[in-house]
């Protein structure tokens, strides 16, 4: 894929939070909460991220906006060099990259009533005043199901998927043609759920943004996806096109996590497959390949050497060393 077809093109991403200690603060240690990671989103693509809890997800949701600046890599958006820009140039290309947080209750200030939630991007901005700006903000509230006359209400009187909705209005507001999803499900019912789901892929039909969907659920990134990557301790282990990926699972990680899925036939059987031991810590991860501690087809090698994410197949990329007879 050529650069002028990436729309987001993270190439060798890492973000390292220091361990210190003592009167000093000397640094002991790092926590790899994203560890050599790359991967590309083309314009209206969206890319699911999946993974366990604790595995680096909202970590590299946030680094890729530059809400947490990465230790090292590179990082383009559009065809700009996003760790080069200063405050001021970062400040005027988020208006071309926004995020949806996943808690509709903590992600929107109780003292601002709705109106001013989602008049405060366009305000920083300065993209519309007065009465125009109030009929941008009744319009955005259309957009996301929301009625124009709840414009001066508060977030306590709206239910956890109305809430979700301010969020996505707020997101919108300047036209981005890239948002973050972190998880803007998670804490809805799986009713609510639907609805959001479905309003953010008719917006993306609409406008034609690009999401980074970042979740832990399975069904909700297969609904929604056209690539997805598998996450595990701070790395990309496995990246397809979505059907491709539930279909033909490479990874035994990505095997695992697809074998967890229920299966709506009572009459079929999927063989479980059950991961032993718990999930290393990003602190002090394992030598050789990081799934190996839990891997039930590992071999010697695997605890030696430390395997890259390697294209198996057209699009397909697999980080496994047992796929390298």
């Amino acid at each position: 894929m050529e650069n002028q077809q990436k729309l987001l093109d993270a190439k060798s991403l890492k973000v390292h939070f220091p361990i210190r200690a003592g009167f000093f603060s000397n640094q002991l240690g790092a926590v790899r909460a994203v560890d050599d990671v790359s991967f590309h989103i083309a314009p209206g693509e969206t890319l699911g991220l999946v993974g366990e809890s604790g595995c680096g997800k909202t970590t590299l949701g946030r680094c890729v906006l530059r809400l947490i600046e990465p230790t090292a890599g590179t990082l383009e958006f559009e065809g700009r060099d996003l760790l080069a820009l200063d405050k001021k140039d970062m400040r005027s290309l988020r208006r071309r990259m926004q995020i949806i947080f996943q808690d509709p209750y903590s992600s929107l200030n109780p003292r601002m009533t709705v109106g001013n939630t989602i008049a405060e991007p366009l305000k920083i901005h300065s993209l519309f005043k007065g009465k125009d700006l109030w009929d941008r903000v009744a319009e955005l509230m259309g957009q996301v199901g929301l009625r124009p006359e709840q414009i001066k209400r508060y977030p306590h009187e709206f239910s956890g998927g109305q809430r979700q909705r301010i969020g996505i209005a707020r997101a919108i507001a300047l036209n981005p043609s890239f948002i973050v999803g972190d998880e803007p499900v998670s804490a809805l019912d799986v009713s609510v759920q639907a609805q959001v789901l479905n309003l953010l892929m008719d917006l993306k039909a609409k406008y034609g943004m690009a999401y980074l969907f970042i979740s832990h659920d399975l069904s909700v990134i297969r609904h929604i996806s056209d690539r997805v990557a598998v996450m595990y301790l701070g790395k990309i282990v496995e990246e397809a096109a979505r059907d491709e990926l539930f279909k033909n699972p490479q990874h035994p990680y990505t095997q695992a996590l697809l074998a967890s899925l229920p299966v709506p036939d009572p009459r079929m059987r999927r063989k479980a497959i059950i991961l032993s031991g718990d999930l290393p810590s990003p602190a002090n991860p394992p030598s050789g390949c990081y799934f190996h501690t839990r891997c039930p087809v590992k071999e010697k090698r695997c605890e030696e050497q430390a395997p890259q994410l390697k294209e198996v197949a057209p699009g397909h990329r697999v980080s496994c060393l047992l796929l390298d007879r």
